[in-house]
């Protein structure tokens, strides 16, 4: 080989080493580059709805669930709700918790989602969602594409205080739009009972996000106003909280929601 095709040779070799060096450097940098699992920016929120009963033998591992979503999300906007229906009741034991009033909120979503019965566990997420209440993956990638939608709906609450057993607020809602509710409910964030009967008999059951009341008052051309709720007289106000959100009145989705201590 004379010493023209040497140099020939030498950076065709050269430039071959480049380019594998530079491939490698990009794949490296397209692995260390992926976005970490909950690292983007939270733009919207996840209203997450379980309709449950401790007399469905179901029900426990939705219960769970939502425990562990309620720890890993406490510094997100995601607002749980468990609502105890009182139709499970009849065969055996009456959970303290039910409310026909949240029997008919089921009822209310069957008709909104166009489902042909209702059932426990049953979650909704922001109203448009409905999902059985163990299916973990689907519930978080629901909660997950809640909080990276935007809704241009605002809701605040304000001057929220207590008074002889009752809890006061002023609410303030934007772009609400013209059939739209405010929902407000006072949670006890955790509870233990002991069944004696029923499907869940003998077994002890961990709650977390009971409603134990609810208020739903149609948002006015103003989209200001003020309510107030009277407060369980079991639980002390330390494991309570407000959650308020507006639902569409036509469809059931929810498109704003916040949250205050007592």
């Amino acid at each position: 080989m004379n010493r023209t095709a040497l140099k020939i040779a030498t950076l065709a070799a050269s430039l071959l080493f480049a380019v594998v060096d530079i491939s490698a450097c990009g794949s490296a940098g397209a692995g260390t580059g992926d976005p970490v699992k909950g690292s983007d920016p939270v733009k919207g929120f996840a209203v997450v709805e379980l309709f449950t009963s401790e007399g469905c033998s179901s029900c426990p591992p939705a219960d769970q669930l939502m425990a562990r979503i309620q720890q890993e999300s406490k510094d997100q906007p995601v607002y749980i709700l468990a609502f105890h229906v009182d139709y499970w009741n009849r065969l055996g034991w009456n959970d303290i918790f039910s409310d026909a009033a949240y029997s008919q909120r089921q009822n209310q979503y069957a008709a909104w989602l166009r489902l042909q019965s209702v059932y426990t566990p049953q979650v909704v997420v922001n109203g448009s969602k409905e999902f059985v209440g163990s299916q973990e993956p689907s519930i978080r990638k629901a909660i997950s594409n809640g909080l990276q939608e935007v809704s241009t709906a605002q809701l605040t609450l304000s001057d929220v205080r207590l008074d002889k057993g009752k809890v006061a607020w002023r609410y303030q809602a934007s772009n609400a739009g013209h059939n739209t509710s405010l929902l407000v409910a006072i949670v006890q964030q955790s509870a233990t009972s002991q069944v004696k009967a029923g499907e869940n008999s003998g077994r002890t059951l961990s709650h977390v996000q009971i409603v134990r009341q609810l208020q739903a008052v149609k948002v006015d051309a103003t989209g200001s106003g003020a309510g107030s709720l009277s407060l369980p007289s079991d639980v002390a106000t330390s494991d309570e909280e407000i959650i308020a959100f507006l639902q569409d009145n036509a469809t059931g989705h929810i498109i704003a929601a916040t949250r205050s201590a007592l």
